[in-house]
């Protein structure tokens, strides 16, 4: 079966919506309820946050919902069993994003067959280093047809760029700027970095991530790229939230 990602990009190739939450945040069993808000407000990927304890990538906001989550009691095996048919209700592609130490004391093989079994698309471990992921386990991930999604920076050369797109499936997640997620530099200083990334005519779509809070930095992220991920500013609303469904669906309706 062709993995959702791609049957997603091969239908919408451009203004692609990636919004980030974190498992069992606000509470541990908001895992299903936020992301089927998110399906139903019209977000085409969800990119779920599997909370740890050293969060490098992360911002204090994403920081802070890990914490909650892990206090709520947040581990994979929740996850997975959190998970267990949400196929039956969920269409959209969902990635699985964390850190590499969880997953290694789950274990990675271990990993891989569950988020197949599952119906899992993707994943992202930031802290998973490009030559490592080539040699150990690459293969695995394609054997369960799980795209593994590397990150690029205004600092990464083109030669890596281009070594990062040959071993990238699914897309390129480019960050908007070297420093944690959540930071707030206008779309304008990047734009060069985009439209170098645009002609570099690479062969996955790129999603654009760190700063799209809203649909003025969404717009500016897209029309470089095939779309935007949000995180901080959905996280930052869910926070306060007495009622996820409107909290989700206005959230998404001011963006797209």
């Amino acid at each position: 079966m062709q993995n959702r990602i791609d049957q997603l990009f091969a239908k919408k190739p451009n203004g692609v919506l990636n919004i980030y939450c974190t498992a069992g945040f606000p509470e541990l069993n908001d895992t299903l309820p936020v992301m089927k808000a998110l399906q139903e407000a019209g977000a085409d990927i969800i990119e779920l946050g599997m909370p740890f304890s050293d969060p490098l990538a992360d911002g204090p906001v994403i920081q802070d919902s890990s914490a909650q989550a892990l206090k709520n009691g947040m581990s994979i095996p929740v996850l997975f069993s959190q998970l267990e048919g949400f196929r039956k209700e969920i269409q959209v592609p969902v990635i699985l994003m964390g850190y590499l130490n969880p997953v290694m004391a789950y274990g990675i093989e271990a990993f891989c067959i569950k988020c197949s079994e599952l119906g899992i698309d993707g994943v992202i471990l930031p802290d998973l280093p490009m030559a490592e992921y080539e040699s150990e386990y690459k293969a695995l991930f394609e054997q369960h047809n799980l795209h593994f999604i590397f990150l690029v920076t205004p600092e990464t050369s083109e030669a890596r760029i281009r070594k990062i797109d040959s071993l990238s499936r699914g897309f390129v997640y480019a960050v908007s700027s070297s420093s944690t997620t959540g930071k707030d530099k206008e779309m304008g200083d990047q734009k060069a970095y985009f439209e170098r990334l645009k002609g570099l005519q690479l062969k996955n779509p790129v999603l654009v991530g760190f700063g799209i809070k809203d649909k003025k930095t969404f717009d500016a992220a897209a029309a470089n790229a095939n779309g935007a991920i949000i995180g901080t500013a959905f996280i930052r609303a869910l926070s306060g939230s007495q009622d996820i469904n409107k909290t989700v669906k206005d959230f998404v309706g001011s963006i797209i």
